[in-house]
């Protein structure tokens, strides 16, 4: 059983609260975004981070994306070129969302085809491995003669599900699908839980609940998801919105 947490760092919050805030919680990695292209500050920060993280024994990941990279895979290389150029990071979280395009409904298989040629290419750009954010859904879509869940998970090194549930049943009934396609192909998938606020989903997130009841409730998803030899942990999006939650 894997209770390990990973996490979203989206914000420019300072890395000395950030690290032991990561350490208390459990967390072992945490996904922190690089901007296409970082100031001074921006990297002194990420820099900064990174001398802390690595003395907690915490992993980093460059975390990036947007939908329009999976029509544009030069940008999705070109940003992964960059930020992995620093030497700041073990690996590489792509959330590129293809389903948020426009498009998507009058011209989903062009734009599923484009998503995967870019992870072939992100993957290929750097020895990193590749972690990408998928819906818990993504089997229900096609790809070639198949799924574009099978396709996601041949061309990367591990998934992270957007399980996102207001409870410990229903963040591993969502993920169950992708746990069980991670483990026929031998690859890490971690499921996530959301604990910001959404006006359009209140049963999606764990925002009005307590960090206490989160914790409770994730150890109840390590167990039930324990069954399958993928489960990699479970991430929390995201950090900034996990701190002001009540205790």
């Amino acid at each position: 059983m894997s209770s390990s947490r990973a996490m979203w760092l989206w914000s420019q919050a300072d890395p000395a609260a950030v690290v032991p805030w990561a350490t208390a919680q459990g967390v072992t990695e945490i996904f922190v975004a690089v901007p296409w292209q970082p100031t001074a500050a921006q990297l002194a920060r990420l820099k900064d981070l990174r001398t802390r993280t690595r003395a907690a024994g915490i992993r980093l990941s460059a975390l990036g994306g947007d939908p329009s990279w999976a029509l544009d895979a030069a940008s999705a290389v070109a940003w992964r070129k960059r930020a992995t150029a620093t030497g700041l990071f073990d690996g590489v979280h792509l959330d590129v969302e293809p389903y948020l395009l426009p498009g998507w409904t009058t011209d989903q298989p062009r734009i599923v085809a484009g998503y995967l040629a870019m992870l072939d290419a992100v993957r290929t750009a750097g020895p990193e491995p590749l972690d990408v954010d998928v819906p818990f859904w993504l089997a229900t879509v096609p790809a070639g003669k198949g799924n574009l869940a099978d396709a996601v998970i041949a061309r990367v090194h591990a998934i992270t599900v957007m399980s996102y549930r207001d409870s410990a049943a229903g963040v591993a009934d969502v993920g169950a699908d992708l746990l069980a396609r991670g483990q026929s192909a031998s690859r890490p998938v971690r499921l996530a839980a959301e604990t910001q606020p959404l006006v359009d989903c209140a049963y999606c997130t764990f925002a009005s609940g307590t960090r206490s009841a989160l914790s409770t409730a994730l150890s109840t998803v390590d167990s039930e998801a324990a069954r399958y030899t993928s489960f990699n942990g479970i991430a929390i999006h995201d950090y900034d919105s996990w701190t002001r939650m009540a205790a």
